[in-house]
């Protein structure tokens, strides 16, 4: 097994969680490497693009979370090896980091400014791909996006909808997801109650 280091902010969300849980469900072992805002300055030098997460493999530095997060699912045996069923996997997971991009430039943002910015989100993109990954779910049986098992697209919507009802995010209505999908909040749960999910948050203490 490589020697794994995966680099990302000290939070229980964001780009890097999918690939964390991948390697905790997988029991593979890897360096979780947490850094700190104030740290960020510095590490972003060492990196391709200036960002985060990046994961060393064997001391070579690979960059872009999506990557970063199907490597992870291969290791962890939560990729499909069907074509087919890959390619819904890999649907889901482009679709939730598009999401994430559009929001992305609100983070830069304070006061009105980024209070337009989320509400044009919440009343435009947000419930469409939030609707879109209900109807999804709801086409491959109703528990899992792809494959009819647990799989890293599970996880990428786990984590999206888990920030999106969090309250962390600002002008982000914590019941939008209730309104626009609730089915979503139901696979959530489902998630967070796998073992091998909740065992990796009890041991940090998060619900």
């Amino acid at each position: 097994m490589p020697q794994l280091k995966l680099t990302y902010f000290d939070i229980h969300g964001g780009r890097a969680e999918p690939a964390r849980l991948a390697l905790a469900i997988g029991s593979i072992a890897f360096e979780d490497h947490r850094i700190a805002y104030p740290e960020f300055a510095e590490i972003r030098k060492t990196t391709p693009f200036g960002q985060v997460p990046v994961l060393q493999v064997d001391g070579v530095q690979v960059t872009q979370c999506d990557a970063i997060t199907r490597y992870a699912g291969k290791l962890a045996g939560l990729y499909p090896a069907d074509p087919f069923q890959a390619l819904l996997c890999d649907e889901v997971m482009y679709v939730v980091e598009e999401a994430g991009v559009k929001m992305g430039p609100s983070y830069r943002m304070t006061g009105e400014a980024q209070k337009a910015a989320r509400l044009e989100l919440v009343n435009g993109s947000i419930p469409v791909y939030l609707r879109w990954l209900q109807s999804q779910l709801l086409a491959h049986g109703g528990e899992f996006f792809a494959d009819g098992r647990l799989t890293i697209a599970d996880l990428k919507v786990f984590v999206d909808v888990r920030g999106l009802n969090s309250g962390r995010l600002d002008h982000i209505p914590t019941d939008l997801v209730e309104k626009v999908a609730p089915l979503l909040n139901t696979h959530m749960q489902r998630i967070a109650q796998t073992p091998a999910v909740a065992q990796y948050y009890s041991k940090f203490g998060v619900k």
